[in-house]
């Protein structure tokens, strides 16, 4: 396969996913955002959340306060936010449209069809109260791309490219979703039951986990479980280790002479998280395990890009 044709649709998933991850984040948010709490607290949790995406900078050029309509807003429908929604589904439309020919036209119609319908929303619903409905249809229309790629698309070096894509940029989102969280509710300055439950049952209401976690535990909701989840269950399809699991096996579908060491490296953080133990984990800091987790999740797609895709030239 072209390095080109690879780099879109490598690309074109990673963007949709993108878009997906950042709406269940938000929606979590704006989810906690409504819960009786003190305008420094709301405020506080929109900060580490711009802060864990990269954005906080990027945010503070354009805005002076840090309000949940004006972040709702920058991060959903704000075509001059790289990072947005918005940005992120027409980046994806933009590399599908590349490799049109290579994708199954009804792969092509559901990318094509979500850019459409995305530019009939307003920045006027994106408010706390009209935004849930729009964070819904942005992780439907991901759902259905998914389920258009496995229904449709041969198993070839494409899918593999898709799917790779799809695990990296999971893996970072979960990590960094599951960071900013934790730091938030364990920072917090009144340490309450009640509070905590409500903040860990959105976190896993926002990566599809909550009837997981009961089934799987059938008790109460407690970090450590969350972690061990989110981070170490194989068969969690967010989890750090599932991604990681997936990534090696569509990693070496397409492994060539010079991607012995990107292989070589994810068969390594999969297998740690394949055999980790939570304890392990808490050990040295969960906030250090993830930060390390994220930067070798960047070196891969560093790599990643080195071995496969287009080289970016200056």
């Amino acid at each position: 396969m072209l390095s080109r044709t690879a780099d879109h649709l490598y690309w074109m998933s990673r963007y949709i996913e993108r878009a997906e991850n950042l709406a269940r984040l938000l929606d979590v948010n704006n989810r906690m955002s409504l819960m009786p709490q003190s305008e420094r607290e709301v405020e506080r949790m929109w900060i580490a959340t711009l802060d864990s995406i990269g954005l906080l900078d990027a945010y503070h050029q354009r805005h002076e306060d840090v309000t949940p309509n004006d972040v709702l807003r920058f991060m959903t429908l704000d075509r001059d936010n790289p990072g947005s929604i918005y940005s992120c589904l027409r980046s994806a439309r933009e590399n599908a449209h590349a490799v049109r020919g290579t994708l199954t036209s009804e792969l092509w119609e559901i990318t094509n069809a979500t850019w459409l319908k995305l530019r009939n929303y307003s920045l006027d619903q994106m408010d706390v109260d009209g935004a849930e409905q729009f964070f819904e249809w942005v992780k439907m229309r991901s759902h259905q791309s998914r389920g258009c790629t496995f229904g449709t698309m041969m198993r070839d070096d494409s899918t593999s490219f898709l799917r790779l894509g799809t695990f990296v940029e999971r893996a970072d989102n979960t990590a960094r979703l599951l960071d900013v969280k934790y730091r938030f509710i364990s920072e917090a300055p009144r340490r309450d039951e009640a509070g905590e439950y409500y903040q860990w049952s959105a976190l896993l209401h926002c990566v599809s986990a909550f009837e997981i976690y009961r089934r799987v535990y059938r008790d109460q909701i407690t970090p450590t479980r969350v972690a061990e989840l989110l981070v170490l269950r194989q068969d969690m399809p967010r989890s750090l280790a599932y991604c990681m699991d997936e990534a090696y096996g569509w990693l070496q579908r397409v492994a060539n002479q010079r991607s012995r060491e990107t292989e070589r490296r994810v068969g390594e953080l999969a297998s740690q998280l394949r055999f980790g133990r939570v304890e392990d984990v808490f050990k040295g800091g969960l906030h250090s395990f993830l930060t390390t987790f994220i930067t070798r999740v960047n070196d891969l797609g560093n790599r990643i890009a080195s071995d496969f895709l287009v080289p970016i030239t200056s």
